[in-house]
């Protein structure tokens, strides 16, 4: 009996655990020349900072980033493991006996940077107790790569419902709703709709250079070795009230994810059956270094 109630309580304080979020500081060094946003991440200024690596949870996957600044702008480079290169989103299967085209379940390899608008805010999960406003930085393999830009986007977590919002419930069990917007501006790519057969199988989506607040992020990615590396760049403050303004005297609450941060549930008909249903772990904070 003493051995079975020593196991229960093991079990319990684990799992309890596994619910906490660790904290990590990201130090941003200051270097003269930028890298090249190419997702090879070989530039020697790379050397200069120290990388740190957090846990996804919900990938179960480790996540390494580092980061450098220069007088103007900000720079990342992530790495992880993937063992295949995932660039096909969404593709327009045809259904000969309706003669009309349906969405096929490959995802694309996505990854997001998620930063708090707020200093009040002290958890950014979807799931969160407390409403927050968070700019949202994310990398798409099909949509936005070959852009070489990361979408630049706006999510709001509130108790009132807004308009196209998603209803969540928040780890107290109480209803919130989930919105992301787009940044002011055109996106870097565009959904294609066809009527008439044009093949068995086609893209849905056409790439395009970004625009206005849209625009904000550059970022690119490769696949090599199983690995994921890739690089971000931003400049340190922007004139849209739409994006996080940063400050070398402040440290700024940020979290990532290996997929779409959407509050979606898993899906195991999709390629990748984690898709939409990602989620910041650990609690990471931005501080920049001379």
């Amino acid at each position: 009996m003493v051995g079975k109630i020593i196991a229960i309580s093991l079990f319990i304080l684990l799992g309890f655990q596994g619910l906490c979020y660790s904290e990590s500081k990201l130090i941003s060094v200051k270097v003269d020349n930028a890298p090249v946003i190419d997702g090879n991440g070989q530039d020697l200024m790379w050397t200069r900072a120290q990388e740190i690596v957090t846990h996804d949870s919900i990938a179960n996957l480790n996540i390494a980033i580092k980061s450098v600044y220069t007088n103007d702008k900000l720079f990342f480079r992530v790495r992880f493991n993937d063992s295949d290169e995932s660039r096909t989103h969404k593709p327009w299967y045809w259904i000969p006996d309706q003669e009309i085209y349906a969405i096929g379940p490959e995802r694309e390899d996505c990854f997001v940077f998620k930063w708090a608008m707020d200093k009040e805010i002290s958890d950014l999960s979807v799931h969160a107790d407390e409403p927050y406003t968070a700019d949202i930085w994310f990398w798409k393999a099909n949509r936005t790569d070959p852009a070489g830009y990361a979408d630049d986007k706006i999510q709001r977590l509130s108790p009132t419902k807004m308009p196209k919002s998603m209803a969540l419930r928040s780890k107290s069990g109480n209803p919130m709703f989930l919105r992301r917007k787009g940044d002011k501006g055109k996106s870097a790519y565009k959904a294609k709709l066809y009527v008439d057969y044009a093949g068995d199988k086609i893209p849905q989506f056409e790439n395009q250079n970004p625009s206005e607040s849209r625009a904000d992020v550059k970022a690119k990615g490769v696949w090599s070795n199983n690995e994921w590396c890739i690089e971000f760049s931003r400049s340190l403050t922007t004139d849209q009230d739409d994006d996080v303004q940063f400050a070398l005297s402040q440290r700024y609450f940020f979290g990532v994810s290996r997929y779409e941060i959407a509050g979606k549930k898993p899906n195991s008909k999709l390629s990748q059956p984690l898709y939409g249903a990602g989620d910041v772990s650990d609690r990471l904070f931005l501080i920049f270094s001379n």
